[in-house]
């Protein structure tokens, strides 16, 4: 039974149907939902650079949340964000793991083939070693 959703959110449009599709499915299975945003720190990294797009990443995540909160609100859902720090799809199913996530939902991504063979590989990588179902929005 799907009680826990996490959406992984980035910002882009995939990664807002996403959010729509979870909420639409949490409402469905009265599940709650977490939203989970990386910050990717720079290669290599150096602590002064490192410091500045962490921090600057998140605070435009936390942005974004605020305007997603409002999307829940009124919903009578339950959701949780939280920015971490790191490789994407190690994030996404290591904090799907220490959450006891029963399903997730990502966005596809990346227009030219470079694209969808780099970003891609954030939802290969997920879906092979997701500790759950992984759902993929177009």
């Amino acid at each position: 039974m799907t009680k826990h959703i996490l959406v992984a959110y980035d910002g882009s449009a995939p990664a807002e149907r996403a959010f729509d599709f979870a909420l639409t499915l949490a409402r469905a299975l009265e599940a709650d939902v977490y939203v989970l945003a990386v910050a990717r720190p720079p290669e290599p990294p150096e602590e002064v650079e490192t410091e500045a797009v962490l921090e600057s990443a998140t605070e435009h995540f936390e942005q974004q949340f605020a305007t997603l909160r409002q999307r829940v609100s009124g919903t009578g859902l339950s959701a949780r964000f939280e920015v971490a720090v790191g490789h994407p799809a190690e994030q996404i199913v290591y904090q799907a793991e220490r959450q006891r996530i029963d399903h997730i939902v990502m966005g596809h991504r990346g227009n030219t083939f470079f694209q969808r063979w780099l970003l891609g590989s954030v939802c290969k990588q997920v879906i092979d070693h997701a500790p759950c179902t992984v759902t993929v929005v177009r």
